[in-house]
Parts: C-alpha cells; structure tokens; sequence
C-alpha cells in the first residue's frame, strides 16, 4: 500500500512507497507536546528512501533528550507537522498521522517518552509503553 500526504493548504504534499510503517507511536516527549499544542504527536516511522516529498519545508533542531539531534519539519505557509527526523537513525522519516491522507489506518502501538507526559494524560493502556526512548526500529530491508 501506498500512502500520500498533504498540509492544510496543500503547499507540501508525499508520497510514500513503503508497504506499510515500520513502526506507528505515539511520543509524550516535551518538544513533542510543544509541537502538538499539549499533547503527543502520533508517527509513523517510513525508510527514508520511500519518501518523495515536494514543496518547501521549514525546520527546527535541537538536542533531544536521547542526545540525537532532531529536525522537526513543517509548512511554512500553514504550519501543519510534516515529519521528524533523528540524527541517530538518517534512514527513518517519522511522518505526522495528521499529515497523511485520512484512509491511512494506522493508529500507534506504543507510547514513547511516556515519563513527560503531563498528569492529565490519557495513554491507551492497551499501547507497549516506554518512560523514555525505545529501541530502535529494524533498519529497512532492500
């Protein structure tokens, strides 16, 4: 299956040739609350190389707390989430759930970064939960 994408405006747009993620979470990170407004931000983790994207990106990095420097991509015109990406893992694009065309059917199985969640965090018990960064997904096949 493949799957496609779009910001508010349509200004940035993908297309993703991989069968399916390599893995769907969700992160409770700080910087990730920060990005979603307060909640987590949900992703799915594609290979690099089956991410065709187009349209101008805007970024943000800094130093996670994993030590990985991590670039946070968006649209600069409306400001939809794109996509992150890790220092620590270049062959992985984490892509935004809300950036992709609604369809997709993925939702997250596991909670990330769950010890920054904030008190009134609602974490599906059913989710594998990790308090900090989880091992890395397999790397992608060829």
């Amino acid at each position: 299956m493949a799957y496609t994408g779009s910001c508010a405006c349509g200004a940035v747009t993908a297309t993703i040739s991989a069968d399916a993620p390599v893995a769907v979470r969700q992160c409770w990170c700080r910087q990730c609350q920060q990005v979603a407004g307060g909640a987590a931000t949900n992703n799915a983790i594609f290979p690099t190389d089956s991410v065709d994207l187009a349209g101008e990106l805007a970024t943000h990095a800094y130093v996670a707390a994993s030590g990985s420097t991590l670039t946070h991509s968006y649209c600069p015109k409306c400001g939809t989430p794109v996509m992150a990406q890790t220092s620590a893992r270049p062959h992985f694009r984490t892509m935004r759930l809300g950036f992709l065309t609604p369809g997709h059917g993925l939702a997250p199985n596991a909670a990330i970064w769950t010890s920054d969640a904030p008190p009134w965090a609602a974490i599906d018990p059913a989710l594998e939960q990790f308090a900090a960064q989880p091992p890395a997904p397999p790397p992608p096949t060829s």
